[in-house]
């Protein structure tokens, strides 16, 4: 028979009343913990949003050069894509402007299960694939939201504004050197929050964007005449230092900058260095008349060629265009004579020369708001290179190499009796909310040569402007002062100086009683004629014109003009293009801007005001990415 089980002594009656009430209590306070986390409100700080509007880039009179917008790239999950993957393809292809088939190979050789089919799509094209998505259930596509940005001109002082890349940071120009004033860090907050708005400030550049599309398409007509390989323009208040105009062709459209060449992004006044040729000679003859090697009268005889010898039997040798007789320093830039820049060479010496020219900036960056920019290079006598030809060389533009920076630099000293002021792209930079944080004030670099000395180069460059090598340069109706240069470029090959590769610059000054303009055009590597007193002095002339007209400087033979006080206003419906190019001459430009908007052509409106002219005339059939250009006055 089965024995009877008892509990032993351990586990007595009063044992098991106290486990069970303490297990009890522990059990209520488990529930009573649970229910006060159900109904009490959820304590965790989620990571706070970032949301950054990022400042714009406008131009000097307040048109919008860069502004701030949203881009999408439509993401795939290829895994679930793939099980409806033919019908999909089908729907969104004509949105994407892709075919289905290169939609379904995307999806169906994907390696991983992430996928972008399309990136940077706009915010109309978004918002009808999201109807699209939603209309037909489509599983397996998502959005990624992007800061972007939109540039209204497209390529028009693409180098200047500069762009930003994916991430909201700036890649070149402006966008990068003033990323941290376009788009500060955000403040550290002192509470938690879940937004945290971070606010950047508008820059407004120096740049008149109506004067940069009238110079730029010259600058386009004349790499064409040419057929040169680029073309580099710069236009600067000579009081001010302010840069009105900053051209370099070939340029990249900033709304298409990841298809665009590294030629096209390339900033050459910034960051190309060449050997200017002739051109320098100004700088050369208001160093010798600075440091009294030579006075005004002083008079040098070229016989085409200059030559000196050295201790050991070292000779140097430098020969001239021409037999040029007896020369005085004004002379000798109105024919551009290296034999007497090279004797003048010789009346000061080499340790004072130097220092003058890096007075001038040379060797140096001007500090201008742009990245990359090149120091150039002038050597010393300590240079392995420096030989008994150097300074002569030197005097004349070459064995030194320069930017189109610092030319225009050190000829501000040159119009501005003597004293430059610092070149600058940025007018002022302003708050969100109007507040104005920054307002250019004009900056002064040290005085390099007296008032008289930079008055008698005026003077010297006028004559070469009205009989010498830049009268093709000469406007007529008021004054200008220029110097031409044209050089031999460096060979990579041969190590020496190309046969047939030429640097063709002109340096303008006017008006010549009142410098209230510095005007700078380099041309690359010209075919055919190379002589810059030829295919760039013309284009001087021409770039003069436009920046007269456009800032009202007064001209000597300019006539009145009577207005029969009648005014026509357009006063019709927000313009449109369809298939034929509508005639929009009297179009107010309040009615021209939805056409910024479309994507299939390429929309140029130039000016404020109303339109006086277009390309192409009405009636021309409109095709796809056409380049169409609006001038307002």
């Amino acid at each position: 028979m089965p024995r009877k089980m008892t509990p032993n002594g351990f586990i007595s009656r009063a044992r098991l009343i106290v486990f069970s009430v303490v297990f009890g209590a522990f059990l209520l306070y488990i529930i009573g913990n649970y229910g006060k986390l159900a109904v009490d409100e959820l304590k965790t700080a989620a990571p706070a949003v970032v949301e950054t509007e990022r400042g714009s880039i406008l131009d000097a009179d307040g048109k919008p050069l860069a502004v701030s917008t949203h881009f999408y790239h439509l993401a795939a999950t290829p895994s679930i894509l793939k099980k409806n993957i033919s019908e999909t393809a089908r729907l969104i292809a004509p949105l994407l402007d892709m075919e289905p088939a290169a939609i379904e190979e995307m999806v169906t050789s994907a390696s991983g299960d992430f996928l972008y089919i399309k990136k940077k799509l706009s915010e109309s094209i978004h918002d009808e694939l999201v109807n699209l998505i939603d209309s037909y259930n489509l599983r397996g596509l998502y959005f990624d939201t992007i800061p972007g940005r939109i540039y209204p001109d497209n390529a028009l002082a693409s180098h200047v504004i500069g762009y930003m890349g994916d991430s909201g940071v700036g890649l070149s120009g402006i966008e990068y050197t003033m990323q941290s004033v376009l788009s500060p860090e955000p403040v550290a907050q002192t509470e938690a929050v879940s937004v945290i708005q971070n606010r950047g400030q508008n820059v407004y550049l120096t740049i008149k964007s109506d004067l940069q599309y009238k110079l730029e398409k010259i600058c386009h007509s004349a790499l064409e005449s040419t057929q040169a390989e680029s073309i580099m323009l710069i236009a600067a208040e000579a009081k001010t230092g302010e840069i009105l105009s900053y051209i370099s062709l070939p340029s990249a459209n900033l709304n298409a900058y990841s298809s665009s060449s590294s030629e096209e992004r390339t900033d050459r006044p910034a960051m190309h260095a060449y050997e200017p040729g002739s051109v320098f000679k100004i700088f050369s003859v208001s160093t010798f008349l600075e440091l009294g090697g030579i006075k005004e009268d002083d008079i040098f005889l070229c016989d085409g060629r200059f030559e000196v010898s050295g201790a050991g039997g070292e000779k140097a040798v430098i020969n001239c265009l021409d037999h040029h007789g007896w020369l005085t320093a004004r002379e000798a830039l109105k024919y551009s004579c290296n034999d007497v820049l090279a004797q003048m060479s010789q009346t000061v010496k080499t340790e004072d020369f130097l220092a003058k020219i890096r007075e001038f900036g040379f060797g140096n960056k001007t500090g201008i708001e742009l990245p990359s920019e090149s120091r150039g290079l002038l050597k010393d006598q300590n240079d392995k290179y420096w030989s008994l030809r150097s300074q002569p060389t030197i005097s004349i533009g070459q064995e030194m190499s320069v930017s189109a920076l610092q030319m225009v630099q050190a000829a501000l000293s040159i119009a501005n009796g003597g004293v430059a002021p610092k070149l600058t792209l940025i007018s002022k930079i302003v708050d969100m909310d109007g507040t104005v944080a920054y307002n250019h004030q004009v900056d002064y670099r040290d005085r390099v040569i007296s008032e008289e000395t930079a008055k008698y180069v005026l003077s010297c460059m006028e004559t070469t402007a009205q009989s010498g090598t830049g009268s093709r340069a000469n406007i007529g109706d008021v004054k200008i002062g220029v110097k031409t240069g044209t050089a031999q470029m460096a060979d990579p090959v041969t190590g020496g100086y190309s046969d047939t590769d030429f640097v063709s610059n002109c340096m303008a000054v006017f008006p010549i009683e009142d410098p209230q303009i510095v005007l700078y055009i380099v041309i690359t590597k010209a075919q055919g004629e190379t002589y810059a007193g030829r295919i760039v002095a013309p284009v001087i002339a021409q770039a003069a014109d436009a920046i007269i007209d456009h800032l009202g400087m007064q001209r000597n033979s300019a006539s009145s003009v009577t207005h029969s006080d009648k005014v026509s206003f357009y006063t019709g419906e927000p313009a449109e293009i369809n298939d034929l190019m509508p005639d929009l001459t009297g179009t107010p430009k309040r009615h021209l801007t939805q056409l910024l908007l479309r994507e299939d052509l390429e929309i140029l409106i130039n000016g404020d005001g109303y339109v006086v002219s277009q390309y192409p005339p009405a009636g021309t059939p409109v095709t796809e990415n056409m380049r169409i250009e609006l001038n307002l006055e």
